[in-house]
């Protein structure tokens, strides 16, 4: 009698976060050759090189085990298939033929490479055209968000991503360009994480000081305008959260629109810019009653979603290192979701002196930082340095003031506007077009 032989197997790596026919035809021609083992990329896998995928692991895990022909589903933890490709010694690794060229075509090779060891072959059906996983999420962009979905994409990016940026936004149109901008290197692209709602650049905005003149119900037109025309989370700079009795409202308010984050300062009195330093008075509030506003916060959230990051001002009042680790050992025992340790100096040592003290904690929160004067540290270094957020607090309104100025001038000076637009200005028709190309038709 013949003995059975075991079954071939057909290793198939995807994300499948967006499963279409694509997908499908590589399982079904998978599926001929042996039995088809799904390698998902898990979350942390595919956001170490594009957008988080709207799906979790284990939802996404569910989706393709119940598509026919599919045997088993394991994780792939990186991009890399040799790990998962030693383990399982496949006969057949199937992938669509548009990776033999580009970015991914050294990953082709190494699976080639990798199979020979044991006599197996790489089967690349043709790549299925006129549909894509970035077609589907344009799509998707177009629908929109929602409160929620807001919320959750914040904790998850945290989750899964070493260090995640933000930028600020001012404006509908500012926060549009910070949703679609992106920069692609060596296959990964990358992109701003969420929008930071700053209170200096909302004010400058607005022509008005940075003292908290302008007022909440003001400040929340700003965070609708951008809520109504982008997907990304946003993070509230909540200057010193006002009275402990008016934080949990305002902590009710930016949960129930979306607002992922609120940050609020330590400090005391009437607020002055951080960045003046000592220059001006800074007080700082007691740490018991700063404490106490971040419990009164916490308790009056609804979801486990939401974040309330503690900003410590030790640093900027010249109160020193000790100071400002004692105030965050205290902010995370009254609940803080986060830390934000902020500086005016112009190189980051005093911020990596803290960052090296504060891997120490036992109890740590994520950290958070504003590289606005040490501008000269890369995210590389912040992040080896235990750094998880980093935000890019005014440079778009910073950016766009020189260039409003420059084109002012040149109109005064040729009595004309002829220099000022073939030098500052873009193209009339582009303008006309800019916003219905980047909310794609929503009006």
């Amino acid at each position: 009698m013949e003995r059975s032989r075991k079954p071939k197997i057909a290793y198939v790596a995807m994300s499948a976060d967006l499963v279409h026919p694509g997908h499908l035809n590589i399982i079904n021609e998978a599926a001929k050759l042996g039995d088809v083992v799904v390698g998902l990329l898990t979350d942390q896998a595919i956001a170490s090189y594009k957008r988080l995928p709207y799906m979790n692991y284990e939802q996404r895990r569910a989706i393709i085990e119940s598509i026919k022909g599919v045997s088993r589903v394991i994780s792939q933890e990186v991009l890399d298939y040799r790990p998962n490709l030693k383990k399982l010694k496949p006969d057949y690794v199937v992938h669509g033929d548009d990776w033999k060229t580009g970015v991914q075509q050294e990953t082709r090779q190494q699976v080639i490479d990798t199979l020979k060891k044991w006599g197996g072959r790489l089967i690349e059906p043709q790549y299925t055209t006129n549909i894509s996983s970035t077609a589907l999420n344009d799509a998707l962009k177009e629908i929109g968000t929602t409160p929620q979905m807001r919320l959750e994409r914040f904790h998850r990016l945290l989750n899964v991503r070493p260090i995640i940026r933000g930028i600020e936004a001012h404006s509908g149109l500012s926060a549009l360009i910070a949703e679609h901008v992106h920069v692609v290197e060596k296959g990964v692209r990358k992109e701003f994480d969420f929008f930071w709602i700053s209170s200096l650049t909302d004010s400058t905005n607005k022509g008005k000081p940075d003292i908290e003149v302008v007022d909440l119900t003001s400040r929340l037109r700003t965070v609708a305008d951008i809520l109504e025309v982008t997907t990304k989370p946003i993070m509230f700079d909540g200057d010193t959260g006002g009275s402990i009795e008016h934080f949990p409202y305002t902590v009710r308010s930016l949960e129930r629109l979306g607002v992922s984050a609120v940050v609020i300062e330590d400090k005391c009195g009437l607020k002055r810019n951080s960045l003046f330093g000592t220059a001006v008075k800074q007080e700082l509030e007691s740490v018991k009653k700063f404490s106490e506003k971040i419990r009164r916060g916490k308790q009056a959230q609804v979801t486990n979603n939401f974040y309330i990051i503690a900003r410590i001002e030790s640093l900027i009042a010249s109160k020193g290192l000790a100071d400002a680790l004692k105030r965050a050992r205290a902010y995370i025992d009254a609940g803080a979701d986060g830390i934000m340790i902020h500086s005016k100096e112009k190189d980051a040592k005093e911020i990596l002196v803290f960052c090296k003290e504060y891997k120490k904690f036992k109890n740590r929160a994520p950290l958070l930082v504003v590289p606005s004067t040490y501008d000269k540290i890369t995210e590389s270094q912040l992040e080896k340095a235990g750094v998880n957020m980093v935000i890019y607090a005014n440079h778009l309104l910073r950016s766009a003031y020189p260039a409003m100025l420059k084109t002012a001038e040149r109109i005064l000076k040729h009595g004309r506007a002829h220099e000022a637009a073939k030098e500052y200005c873009m193209p009339i028709k582009e303008i006309l077009t800019l916003i219905e190309r980047k909310t794609n038709g929503i009006s």
